[in-house]
Order: structure tokens, then C-alpha cells, then sequence
């Protein structure tokens, strides 16, 4: 987990639980964790802090993150609120790197990003499905969505300066990304496979690594599949190709709209 230095003027949500996380885990009855259930994890018990400390500097493959962070949540869901504090305390690196991820640029906001990212990970902790695989990364997805929409709300607040007056119609593409991905799909510029992979993943609540568990294949493979896709929709829109008709590989006119 990945930790980010970001200057605080006040106490944020993320501030507050570590304080509340090192009241919790200093002498002489720090809250310690079994980490022996956990296969990959030293066969021994240990303060929450340390724990914390031992999963930033040290790599550990998906089976006992899952492992670890099902513990974590089981704990937090039927031990009390200390085990909460723990759970979010344990996380705290990786929610602190996303939320300065999210505010670059929305320094007003840093505070509210704060805010939504912890209560994001919090309702995942609670409720998210303990059993499916890449547990972490769902519950840092919930996290990164809670915090961004403080960002997508505030992007909608005033209208640009330079807006023109009057209205027209816009000129294709426009609409829905995924109008776009269908024309593309349509026009044989891209399959309908690597449509959905795209739409899933980037307007969809989809982890890429889910549907790699799924397809049998890496993460790393769909990443560049899509990342190949994505090219080759960007320059049909920069050359025009998905503006006005669209004509499948079979020379059959397609009518697509909004």
C-alpha cells in the first residue's frame, strides 16, 4: 500500500482515525491481530501498527491480501468499534494516497475528499461481499468512487466563462461514451468484445481484475487490450470516422442514436 505526503492545515476525517488509530495501538494493550489464520503472513500475533507497517513494505500476492482483509472486515463487522478503527487504521496509507490523488487540483475540496473516502471504505467494510476475489481492491475502488464524486460534483457547480450563447446541435459523436463504443463496434474498427471491456471498466463499476478472473487471463493482458482499443476509437474521432453514417465491415449503412 502506497502512501502519499500531502499538507493538511486542519484535521481532516483521515487525520482524526490515525490519531484515533495510534490511541489504539500504543502501549501497554496495543490491539493485536492473528495473523496465523492467514497463509503468507509471519505465524505469530502482532500489533495492529505493525502489521500496517509490515504490508507497506512488503508484497504480498492477492490470495493473502483477500485473506487478510476478509479477517479485517470479519472482525470489524462482529468485534466492535475498535476493530473498525483497526481495520480503517490498517487501510489508512492507501486511502491517504488516493484521497491527495483525488483533490490534486480540487484543493478546496481536500477536506470533503477526505471525508467521503473514509465513509466509501467504511460502507465497503461493512457490506461488500467477503467471498468474491480481490476483496482490498473492492473496498479501494468504493473508496476511490465515494471520493471522486465530491470532485465530479464540484466540476458542475458553475458554468464555464466562455460558454457560447444560443443553442445548437451538437456534431457526432456526442452523447453517451457508450454510443461511441457501439458506433466504433458497428464500424468494425474495434470488436464488441473490447466495446464492453471498455465500458465496463471505465464508465462501469467493473474491476479489470474481476474480468480477467473470469477470461482466465491476466490483468496486465486486458490492460493492454483495452488500452489498444482505446487508441484506435481516439483516432477515429480525431479523424472524423464515427461522424455521421456508419457503415459495417458488410457495406450495410448502421443508424445509431442517442
Amino acid at each position: 500500500m502506497a502512501t502519499t505526503t500531502r499538507t493538511r492545515t486542519a484535521d481532516t476525517a483521515l487525520t482524526t482515525a490515525e490519531k484515533a488509530f495510534e490511541l489504539l495501538t500504543c502501549e501497554p494493550a496495543p490491539l493485536v491481530f492473528n495473523a496465523r489464520p492467514v497463509p503468507g503472513l509471519p505465524d505469530t500475533t502482532m500489533p495492529l501498527d505493525e502489521l500496517r507497517s509490515l504490508l507497506v513494505h512488503e508484497r504480498y500476492d492477492s490470495d493473502t491480501t483477500d485473506e487478510l482483509w476478509r479477517q479485517l472486515a470479519h472482525h470489524a463487522r462482529d468485534r466492535g468499534p475498535a476493530w473498525v478503527v483497526g481495520a480503517i487504521g490498517v487501510a489508512l496509507p492507501a486511502l491517504t494516497h488516493l484521497a491527495a490523488k483525488i483533490s490534486r487540483g480540487h484543493a478546496r475540496h481536500a477536506d470533503d475528499v477526505d471525508s467521503e473516502v473514509l465513509a466509501g471504505f467504511l460502507l465497503a467494510l461493512r457490506t461488500a461481499d467477503l467471498a468474491p476475489p480481490r476483496l482490498w481492491l473492492r473496498l479501494c475502488w468504493a473508496a476511490w468512487r465515494a471520493g471522486t464524486a465530491v470532485v465530479k460534483a464540484d466540476d458542475g457547480e458553475e458554468l464555464p466563462l466562455d460558454l457560447p450563447s444560443g443553442s445548437r446541435s451538437p456534431r457526432m459523436p456526442y452523447g453517451h461514451p457508450d454510443l461511441l463504443l457501439g458506433r466504433a463496434a458497428v464500424a468494425g474498427l474495434i470488436t464488441a468484445e473490447a466495446a464492453e471491456l471498455i465500458s465496463a471498466t471505465r464508465f462501469g463499476d467493473t474491476l479489470i481484475e474481476h474480468l480477467a478472473a473470469e477470461q482466465g487471463v491476466t490483468a496486465p493482458v486486458l490492460r493492454m487490450r483495452r488500452r489498444r482499443a482505446e487508441r484506435i476509437v481516439a483516432a477515429a474521432v480525431t479523424r472524423g470516422d464515427l461522424s455521421g453514417p456508419i457503415r459495417s465491415p458488410g457495406g450495410r449503412e448502421a443508424v445509431m442514436t442517442a
